[in-house]
């Protein structure tokens, strides 16, 4: 068995534990607070309460945390989220629905923010202290610092005003009548703003990065010494200089993986964009235990790969770096 893979076996037994005692503290943390989804119900008084208990006794409420806790493991490793409180709709079916819809926005921001951070971040380390570069500093300082809900209520104002994009929602109303290619561009349609409003924000912190981990390279000395021997400056940069520069970037991919499920809440919610923030939001409300932690799992699962995957890259990006299956 080669380094990688000795090291991706050991990671993959730590993900386990790490995601093991996540759903312990996260299942313990949901049962301390007072009550549960039916609690609600009580409070009206033409609710009998052995309704209430029949519906406890259905989702295993009435039982010691300990064995709800055991009961909830073991279903969840053979597949089985369980039921929603309200509806008793299949967890599984609601979340990776729910899911779906923000890793489309997320995704398609992914590519955006990094297909326009990275060139301009190379442009600016290139031409640092130019016109060019400081047109683009400015922008990156005043854009990072601005908050997420005040961009999305602008857009917004503009969706209102001038008409030309949805207000909100994923779909129109006509969209199930709609071909398969015209649910596609409706689809499309409603995510410009609400992608937009990602790709602003998250592409100014991460051009600044790419400037200054590119800057940082090319005060290194064998840079001057390539430039030195008369190799082409465009050879220097994109292949010497670059190829070091990106390796932060790659670390930074794994965290970014990770925060597709879990970094759109705030544009769901003023865009109303039926994803998974808003599902996990009301479900905490609700105190539907199984929904929430089935949303906790998978981003703590989200998280773990994400890791991995920064480690595998990096070494394939930079060979000269070794994985230590011994390292914990």
């Amino acid at each position: 068995m080669n380094d990688t893979a000795a090291y991706v076996l050991k990671r993959s037994g730590q993900a386990i534990l790490v995601v093991f005692l996540v759903t312990v503290l996260s299942f313990m943390s949901l049962k301390l607070s007072p009550g549960d989804c039916f609690t609600d119900l009580l409070q009206n008084p033409s609710t009998p309460k052995e309704v209430v208990d029949q519906l406890r006794e259905r989702m295993a409420l009435d039982r010691p945390v300990l064995e709800q806790y055991l009961r909830w493991l073991g279903n969840a490793l053979r597949g089985n989220l369980g039921d929603r409180c309200q509806g008793f709709v299949p967890v599984s079916q609601v979340i990776f629905e729910r899911a779906g819809n923000t890793l489309l926005m997320s995704l398609v921001s992914f590519v955006f923010t990094w297909s326009v951070a990275l060139p301009l971040g190379i442009y600016s380390a290139v031409h640092m202290g130019r016109r060019g570069d400081r047109l683009v500093q400015t922008l990156s300082y005043g854009l990072q610092g601005f908050p997420s809900f005040v961009l999305a209520i602008l857009f917004l104002l503009l969706a209102q005003t001038t008409g030309w994009f949805p207000i909100g929602g994923m779909t129109s109303i006509d969209h199930d009548e709609l071909l398969w290619l015209g649910q596609v561009l409706d689809v499309g349609y409603h995510m410009i703003l609400p992608t937009l409003t990602l790709t602003v924000l998250g592409f100014a912190g991460l051009q600044r990065l790419m400037r200054g981990n590119l800057l940082d390279v090319l005060r290194e000395n064998y840079i001057k010494t390539a430039r030195a021997k008369g190799l082409p400056e465009g050879r220097v940069i994109y292949v010497h200089a670059l190829r070091n520069a990106i390796n932060p970037l790659v670390t930074l991919l794994g965290f970014e993986f990770a925060s597709l499920l879990s970094g759109a809440f705030i544009t769901e919610y003023f865009f109303n964009w039926p994803g998974l923030g808003r599902l996990l939001l009301q479900a905490s409300q609700e105190k539907d235990v199984n929904l929430v932690m089935a949303g906790l799992t998978l981003g703590t699962v989200m998280l773990v790969i994400g890791n991995l995957l920064a480690d595998i890259l990096l070494k394939l990006v930079d060979p000269r770096i070794k994985l230590d299956a011994t390292e914990f």
